[in-house]
């Protein structure tokens, strides 16, 4: 009976710090590595090392996990007033802050020593995005627009990966840097969409409260920025009829999801939409891995 107890008891503890890490949740980690795949696909004409590959999905897991904990020990004292964050293992007190930055301080080690394998250009940028890392969270105190520090975050994912199977940065990179950057402040504005109320009543700055009544037309605007340079990029690259297809694919699926958020009902799939989201960086990846290829 001991050891049963003992044992549900670590289950506990284990599901937590899942919860914290948010492997609970796998879009937001998958919607992390897609551009870091698409750079390293692109980069080496759809055929990456295999080892390297592996390293940038875990490296991802670990970045995206560590930024998820730091984020929320920044915001434990504002999370449990959101509907939507209020059951959050630091929010709720079933983890404590010392424990929190224990595994943020693991989360970080382990995506130090897997940096250790890239290039020399590739490791210092992955150590230039961490503070971006540490203070995206802190933007939304103080920055009107917080969702474009992620965006910068998560345009670091291009850079490292790219840089790491070439170890050089050129046009197709910074097309493609820019395209994460207007395509995370889309998907991630329609995110903070559902907390528009919570955040204004606790003070918090989001791109959905910054652009106010305009959001699903703001939301509409990044999405075509990003099929246009998706565009250019396909362009610059010369890449085949798969690339274009996928293209075409998720431009009707985001114009689809821009006429759902500009409808006039209450109810919003806030989070459908950013689920679709990692399906559509799928497709566009399948396209660029056919469209180097064929």
């Amino acid at each position: 009976m001991l050891t049963e107890s003992n044992s549900q008891q670590s289950e506990s503890v284990l599901m937590k710090v899942i919860r914290l890490l948010r492997w609970d949740k796998p879009a937001g980690r998958l919607i992390l590595m897609i551009p870091a795949l698409w750079a390293v696909f692109l980069a080496t004409h759809g055929m990456p090392p295999i080892p390297l590959v592996g390293v940038i999905i875990v490296g991802t897991l670990a970045t995206s996990a560590a930024g998820c904990v730091i984020n929320d020990l920044w915001d434990r004292d504002i999370d449990p007033e959101v509907e939507r964050t209020r059951d959050r293992p630091l929010a709720s007190r079933a983890l404590t802050i010392k424990t929190g930055i224990i595994i943020a301080i693991i989360a970080f080690a382990c995506a130090g020593v897997i940096a250790l394998y890239l290039n020399t250009l590739s490791f210092w940028l992955s150590v230039a995005a961490v503070p971006v890392i540490i203070c995206y969270p802190l933007a939304k105190r103080v920055f009107p627009v917080p969702q474009l520090v992620l965006s910068i975050a998560w345009g670091f994912a291009v850079l490292i990966s790219w840089s790491a199977a070439v170890a050089e940065l050129d046009i197709a990179t910074w097309i493609l840097w820019g395209a994460t950057i207007v395509w995370t402040l889309g998907f991630d504005t329609v995110y903070a969409m559902s907390d528009r109320e919570d955040d204004r009543l606790l003070g918090v700055n989001s791109s959905a409260l910054f652009f106010g009544e305009y959001a699903a037309y703001a939301v509409g605007i990044f999405f075509f920025l990003t099929a246009i340079l998706l565009g250019l990029l396909g362009i610059e690259m010369e890449l085949h009829l798969g690339f274009w297809i996928s293209l075409c694919i998720a431009t009707v699926f985001w114009f689809i999801q821009y006429g759902k958020l500009r409808q006039e009902d209450i109810f919003k799939p806030y989070g459908q939409i950013f689920r679709q989201n990692v399906w559509i960086g799928f497709i566009l990846l399948v396209g660029m891995i056919t469209g180097v290829n064929f």
